[in-house]
């Protein structure tokens, strides 16, 4: 079974194209240099648009480490 659907794949695909080409943006305006992080922003965009995508890790439940 597929983690993310072929919507979420393809917007992740996207946003690496953009990257590698030097016009993403983070949220503060700053050139995205990062892979992981156009990554992040790609499945970010892809749940706004309604695509299947796993909720992030900061909102899972038991993320959280336990001091």
């Amino acid at each position: 079974m597929a983690k993310y659907s072929k919507a979420a794949q393809d917007n992740v695909e996207s946003t690496m194209k953009r990257m590698k080409k030097g016009t993403l943006k983070s949220s503060s305006g700053k050139k995205v240099t990062n892979p992981k992080q156009a990554i992040a922003i790609g499945l970010s965009e892809a749940r706004e648009k309604g695509a299947k995508a796993p909720t992030p890790p900061a909102k899972r439940k038991g993320a959280t480490k336990k001091r």
